[in-house]
């Protein structure tokens, strides 16, 4: 007995000695990017439960109509009127919010679920309200909500909400009810703990919910007092858009009603575009009530066998937050960081964060997706992916992930090469098995080129080869054009046309690198020079792209600051914001724009001057750093050119400056649109001190690096350390630069020698 006592006690002591593994999870703040406004941008994000590329994002709705709504929640708003388990990533788009689930105490009527147009003109009409003269959710006058009339809607207040990597609570102040919300990949637990005494606990599932959307069909079918299943048809961003559900409940169902119905088949089975139901329970039973939901594109089959993945967990909600949270713990600390800023560590792991939520998996537990002719398919060997906002991840969340998350990159490959054996299409800006059509080029190209140039995943080149060279053949927003004038004219194409030609050209130089791979030269000459026809549209006396005529005059009226919708030269900026991007030829840039000198001045006038813009509607053009916009995509790069004119304190500089000014732990945190991963990506690569200017060609320019340490944990085992030694708030330039203890006399890091695991060192000063 001594002798056991003894190993227990040696035990006892090297558990006590084991380290215990850093609680990245909870630097996170889900509620950053979750305000804002039209002047300083919204970041539309949601601060729900969800879980690393997960198929479901559990989260609550306001119910407001609009820009700021877009992922269903804005933090000025006071009222909840449900949770749904379906959300955008910070997109500059409405839809989603599907399968949305509310407890309540209140007494559940028909007269409470107003949704199509004519019953709100009704209620207008009766009530004598002005439809244009009334006050929104965020106190200004517009067009009226409808929402508004959801009367088992309840108020909230922030001070009772938390937020983590896959868990979210709240309590319901109208009804005293403590919400609790966590997810899996598959599947979602709801708590409810209903603290006033009620005769029955109601669970209302509205299926005519809409975000932006427009629901075309809905069902619910009672499978038993515990379960019921149905489905949500939807006709929105996603043009088709299938969410079957099963639901199930820890308690058996006393009483059920359904609402907004078109057919009844007896007593268990409703249909109708504005379907709706309310479940009731025994209020003198428990004041517990748990819900178990899990989604799927293909059937309710496919969502009972999604149900059934967190069968481990049994009722044990804390059980399953505590292996999401874990789970986000180990996907988290694939980056340390070390620094006492805890606001800034802050920041910098919810950028973490929010560049592991999307894209969102689409397949089943057993692989099967609706498939982009909208029939079931499986994926074989791989997960099938949505959300595939490509014209904006394609410049560092794609790269991002290929260094840190090669899996999901591989899988993101495959998800486009399906489309395009489905369709003969490769994906432009996908949703839930539909092509959006949003944003220009085809920046598949860059994905595919950047994962073949590092030897991600196993692919058929020659597929994969084929998909390009034919997207790069269309007539798809003035290709058709672009091949024959060598740019697309303004006069024949009419809007975006400086992007659209510079965005082609970069990817037409992606394809080249693959030609080239595959022994492919008359190919390679071929779409190399294409590449080169951005330089069609330089105008010498701007020193800055312009939109061109077919005949080859310059189009007038042209004006560089101005920025909006429609506008003939740019796509979601203006000239300033453009005329810089051709990051497959920076030195051709360069040399076109007169030199290093020039091209340097140039750049400085892009930061420096006035950040006034022209133009009626340029809620895309957010936060602005002279004509710079760090709240839209197509500058992302820029500040990092000063690198390539030998002006490397500038990239210091303005990094340093977007970075400590345009991202904050704050809902306001975020400048502009997260555009699933991009705008926190951004952070992350430029907190650590490098960035890729070209996703492509494996070079990460150095900026002005945030941390004392930073420890990349790479997929292949190896650590990557930057070190920037003194850094601190006015110590934001570096003097030299060490690469595994030599002297490194570039400005840039390369993949393969990241990938090889060693220490980038930098001396911060303050000059």
């Amino acid at each position: 007995m001594r002798f056991v006592g003894l190993i227990l006690f040696i035990l006892i002591g090297c558990q006590s000695e084991i380290p215990k593994q850093e609680d990245f999870a909870a630097y996170v703040n889900p509620f950053v990017g979750t305000g804002g406004d039209m002047t300083n941008g919204f970041g539309n994000m949601f601060p729900g439960a969800a879980y690393p590329f997960g198929m479901i994002q559990l989260s609550p709705d306001n119910g407001g109509q609009g820009w700021q709504y877009c992922a269903g929640y804005h933090y000025p708003d006071s009222m909840i009127v449900g949770f749904s388990h379906t959300h955008l990533s910070g997109t500059g788009v409405g839809d989603y919010c599907d399968i949305s689930v509310m407890p309540t105490t209140k007494p559940v009527a028909e007269k409470y679920f107003v949704q199509n147009d004519s019953t709100v003109q009704q209620i207008i009409s009766d009530y004598g309200f002005n439809p244009n003269h009334f006050v929104n959710r965020d106190g200004h006058f517009g067009p009226f909500d409808k929402h508004f009339l959801l009367k088992y809607s309840s108020g909230f207040s922030h001070k009772t909400e938390k937020a983590s990597p896959g868990f979210y609570s709240v309590n319901l102040q109208d009804d005293n009810i403590d919400v609790e919300l966590t997810v899996s990949e598959l599947a979602a637990i709801h708590r409810y703990h209903f603290n006033k005494d009620a005769d029955l606990q109601n669970i209302v599932l509205n299926l005519g919910f809409t975000n932006s959307d427009q629901t075309t069909d809905a069902q619910v079918r009672y499978q038993s007092p515990e379960l019921i299943t149905g489905y949500r048809f939807s006709h929105g961003k996603a043009n088709v858009q299938r969410v079957y559900f099963a639901m199930q409940f820890s308690r058996k169902i006393k009483e059920y009603k359904f609402f907004k119905t078109q057919s009844l088949e007896g007593d268990k089975l409703a249909k109708g575009k504005e379907l709706a139901a309310a479940f009731s329970f025994e209020g003198k039973e428990s004041k517990e009530l748990l819900v178990k939901v899990a989604i799927s594109s293909v059937s309710e089959e496919g969502a009972l066998a999604n149900l059934k993945t967190i069968e481990p967990f049994g009722w044990d909600f804390d059980q399953m937050h505590r292996a999401t949270h874990e789970k986000w713990n180990n996907e988290l600390s694939k980056i340390k960081v070390t620094t006492s800023d805890t606001a800034k560590r802050a920041v910098f792991y919810t950028s973490l964060y929010h560049s592991f939520i999307a894209p969102y998996r689409f397949s089943d537990i057993d692989g099967s997706y609706k498939n982009f002719k909208q029939v079931p398919d499986k994926a074989e060997g791989y997960t099938q992916y949505t959300l595939l906002s490509l014209w904006d991840t394609f410049r560092a969340e794609d790269p991002l992930l290929s260094l840190v998350q090669p899996k999901v990159e591989e899988n993101i490959i495959h998800s486009m090469i399906a489309k395009y054996r489905q369709t003969g299409e490769i994906p432009y800006w996908e949703i839930s098995g539909n092509e959006g059509g949003s944003m220009i080029g085809y920046h598949a190209a860059v994905l595919m080129a950047d994962a073949l140039a590092k030897n991600i995943g196993k692919f058929d080149r020659e597929e994969l080869y084929k998909a390009l060279v034919d997207a790069s053949e269309t007539n798809r927003k003035g290709l058709d054009f672009y091949r024959k004038y060598h740019f697309v004219p303004t006069d024949r194409e009419k809007a975006g046309t400086v992007s659209k030609t510079l965005e082609y050209a970069f990817d037409d130089w992606c394809i080249a690198q693959i030609a080239k791979q595959l022994g492919k030269t008359g190919d390679y000459r071929k779409y190399m020079e294409r590449s080169t026809w951005y330089k069609n549209l330089y105008d010498p006396a701007y020193h800055l792209m312009r939109g061109k005529n077919s005949d080859g005059s310059w189009y007038e009226p042209f004006q560089p600051r101005f920025a909006e919708y429609g506008n003939a030269h740019c796509v979601e900026g203006n000239t300033w914001q453009y005329s810089f991007f051709a990051p497959h030829d920076m030195p051709g840039l360069i040399e076109l724009m007169g030199g290093k000198h020039d091209f340097a001045m140039m750049l400085d006038s892009l930061f420096t001057q006035t950040s006034v813009l022209l133009g009626e509607d340029v809620a895309d053009v957010t936060g602005l750093v002279g004509q710079y916009s760090q709240g839209n995509e197509p500058d992302h790069n820029f500040a990092y050119l000063f690198d390539l004119v030998d002006q490397p304190r500038k990239s210091q500089f303005f990094t340093n400056k977007i970075i400590n000014t345009l991202y904050k732990n704050s809902p306001e945190g975020l400048c502009g649109n997260e555009d699933c991963g991009q705008m926190s990506a951004w952070y992350v690569f430029s907190a650590i001190g490098v960035y890729p200017v070209n996703p492509v060609d494996g070079r990460y320019y150095f900026g002005s690096p945030q941390f004392e340490n930073v420890s990349l944990n790479l997929p292949n085992g190896k650590t990557f350390i930057v070190e920037a030694h003194n850094v601190s708030k006015e110590n934001i330039y570096f003097n030299s630069v060490k690469l595994n203890g030599q002297p490194l006399d570039r400005l840039f890091v390369t993949y393969d020698e990241i990938e090889k695991g060693g220490m980038l060192e930098f001396e911060m000063v303050n000059y």
